[in-house]
């Protein structure tokens, strides 16, 4: 009996010390998310915890004041309150500290298109606008000069972070906003990892300046997927995936404002997708994968390109637009462009769209890409983006 008391009590040992709360997982803290309001302008430097914040009128970084939110930080907007804006003016610098699985989310609470105008930044790199001018005024209503001789231009990071129902108008602004809208901004600052969802104009859009884009998603916009004007030469663009469904112009609309520039940007890895169904905005009718325009120019390499074919009008009668992969808008633009092989479209796998060849907006515009300048293949992949929550909205993965 002694043997077997003394069996049980090491065995009952043995249990007990491998339970031990020694051996426990330790508990993982619970972080209550902070709360407040965002109005500005913002005059010195500030850190948003991870938290959920609203963000209140057309709030704007100041120069020289650096702006950071921590991952997974939500702010959230009310167009009933008016004009909302987040507006980084040239020398303030604007840190998001998104991550795959906690991005930083900025969106509005009717859900509807075009309820704020996003995010805008502003630098003092080079820009090239209309008549050759080294600056130009902002169309954005905030009125501000952009352009400057500073290429390394530091506006800040941008990562894993993602603006919902942008596109407003602000004040007396000529147009519309974008989701992201860059003015000036230049190559020292880092945009990685960025979704545009459901805005009423532009999903990304550059005014000049030399800054590049990496992993970037628009999804859902009004007007163009991507654009651009005013000499951008961002030259390390990479994973760049559109997605345009319900309503949709260009997947890239492109151009240089009339100037013959010698340099254009570069972008690898690109897929455009056009849902079918997709309609133009109203009386646009651009039905395009990619429009060049003023000049527009530019490399473009490993594209998959789906969807783009013909619109019909419903009106009576009813018209017939072509949709194509490539158009070209007018003919300074195939004359300097297309036939000095400025224009490169490499490696592209093209479904579903009326015109595979490039063509002319117009009859005149006869469009034949010099020899190796625009190149079919297969074998194109498109962009290569990994999904997660940056990429996921109300639990639809915008990636697939």
């Amino acid at each position: 009996m002694k043997t077997k008391f003394l069996a049980l009590a090491l065995i009952t040992g043995l249990f007990l010390n491998s339970c031990s709360s020694s051996d426990d997982p330790t508990p993982t803290p619970v972080v209550t998310p902070a709360t407040g309001e965002i109005t500005g302008p913002i005059t010195k430097d500030i850190t948003y915890a991870y938290g959920n914040y609203t963000l209140k009128g057309i709030v704007k970084i100041n120069e020289g004041v650096t702006v950071t939110f921590e991952a997974g930080s939500v702010i959230t907007i009310d167009k009933a309150t008016g004009d909302n804006a987040l507006v980084v003016l040239k020398g303030g610098k604007l840190i998001t500290k998104g991550t795959a699985d906690k991005p930083v989310v900025f969106t509005e609470k009717s859900k509807l298109p075009g309820s704020w105008g996003g995010i805008i930044m502003y630098g003092d790199a080079p820009v090239n606008v209309a008549g050759g001018k080294s600056s130009s005024t902002s169309e954005d209503g905030n009125n501000i000069s952009y352009g400057g001789t500073n290429a390394n231009h530091n506006g800040g990071s941008l990562v894993y972070t993602r603006v919902e129902y942008a596109g407003s108008k602000l004040a007396d602004g000529s147009k519309e906003n974008n989701g992201f809208t860059f003015y000036s901004v230049g190559s020292g600052t880092t945009l990685d990892h960025l979704v545009s969802y459901k805005g009423a104009d532009d999903g990304f859009e550059f005014f000049g300046g030399t800054v590049s884009m990496t992993n970037a998603i628009s999804y859902g916009n009004y007007d163009d997927a991507f654009d651009w004007q005013d000499g951008w030469q961002g030259g390390a663009n990479t994973n760049w995936f559109a997605y345009q469904t319900g309503k949709g112009n260009y997947g890239m609309e492109i151009e240089a404002s009339a100037n013959d520039n010698a340099y254009g940007p570069k972008v690898s890895n690109i897929t455009l997708r056009r849902e079918a169904g997709n309609v133009p905005e109203s009386n646009d009718n651009q039905v395009d994968a990619f429009q060049f325009k003023r000049e527009g120019n530019g490399e473009y390499s490993n594209i998959v390109i789906d969807g783009y074919g013909n619109y019909t009008t419903t009106g009576t009668p009813s018209t017939t637009y072509k949709g194509s992969a490539v158009s070209i808008l007018d003919a300074a633009t195939n004359d300097h462009q297309v036939k000095t092989s400025k224009i490169k479209i490499l490696n592209v796998k093209i479904t579903n769209t009326t015109n595979i060849l490039p063509i002319g907006a117009t009859p005149e515009i006869l469009v034949a890409f010099p020899t190796g300048t625009f190149t079919q293949s297969d074998a194109a992949t498109g962009a290569s983006l990994s999904a997660g929550a940056w990429s996921t909205v109300d639990g639809v993965n915008l990636l697939k």
